[in-house]
């Protein structure tokens, strides 16, 4: 299900340079929350967007820390809670507003004064923000099995997968729209990390098409793969000049 490795061993490979998406970059909703500073219903929505996307990675984060599956999860919503209605980001320099790096040290702060403090933890006004049961409604969530891989480690793989597993969806979603999802789910079998993937012969017998326009089916799929890569790194950072080097971490992490 997750994108091929080999196609995320250099920038060129999914997406190339900065400027590419510099014309629209103003729209995205890391710099949509950021300007506003969380004050407009756009920059709210954007927010509560991006805070669906990063429960998994805190979420792992804690569980690693030693927190039991209960105070993890009261710890996200608290976490995110306080962070909507602060709406403070005056900590995050524009020019390496990484959300990524933002979000893990809020969330040790956040942590270490819980603890401290020993305070209950905030639900929103007895409202949960994020339905964890919900978003993990058949998935099961497990700690780490290595000893040395770190709660950080951790945060980061659950970001870097996060964001593959969305790009994909949004693919699939644009194939299923098109009338195309037979074909979506034929196509990304031949991503390399696929096990038991079919030929492109095989994939041609099935559909009707002759190899060559197979081939182009999975040229097109890779090019709209890429491109959707790029646009969800785009959301998370503050500037188009910081995407570059959210790709090149995230192609690390993956490739750890």
């Amino acid at each position: 299900m997750l994108p091929t490795r080999d196609e995320m061993t250099s920038l060129s490979a999914i997406g190339g340079t900065a400027h590419h998406g510099a014309a629209a970059f103003t729209t995205t909703h890391w710099s949509v929350v950021l300007e506003a500073q969380g004050e407009s219903p756009a920059a709210q929505q954007a927010l509560e967007k991006l805070c669906r996307t990063y429960w998994r990675p805190i979420f792992a984060f804690l569980r690693r820390q030693g927190l039991s599956t209960e105070e993890a999860e009261d710890i996200t919503q608290g976490f995110f809670a306080q962070l909507l209605e602060r709406k403070s980001f005056d900590a995050v320099r524009k020019e390496k507003g990484r959300l990524r790096s933002y979000l893990l040290g809020a969330l040790k702060y956040f942590l270490a004064d819980e603890q401290r403090h020993a305070m209950a933890i905030k639900r929103g006004k007895g409202q949960r923000l994020i339905s964890l049961e919900e978003l993990r409604a058949g998935e099961q969530i497990e700690m780490e099995p290595a000893d040395s891989i770190t709660a950080e480690m951790i945060y980061e793989r659950r970001w870097a997968l996060t964001v593959l597993e969305q790009v994909l969806d949004r693919l699939k979603n644009e194939y299923r729209t098109a009338g195309n999802a037979a074909l979506f789910d034929s196509l990304k079998q031949l991503l390399p990390d696929e096990p038991g993937s079919p030929s492109q012969a095989e994939i041609a017998a099935d559909f009707g098409m002759t190899e060559n326009a197979v081939r182009q089916a999975f040229y097109r799929f890779r090019q709209r793969y890429q491109s959707l890569l790029r646009e969800e790194i785009a959301h998370t950072v503050a500037t188009p000049g910081d995407i570059e080097d959210e790709l090149r971490h995230l192609i690390a992490v993956v490739r750890a």
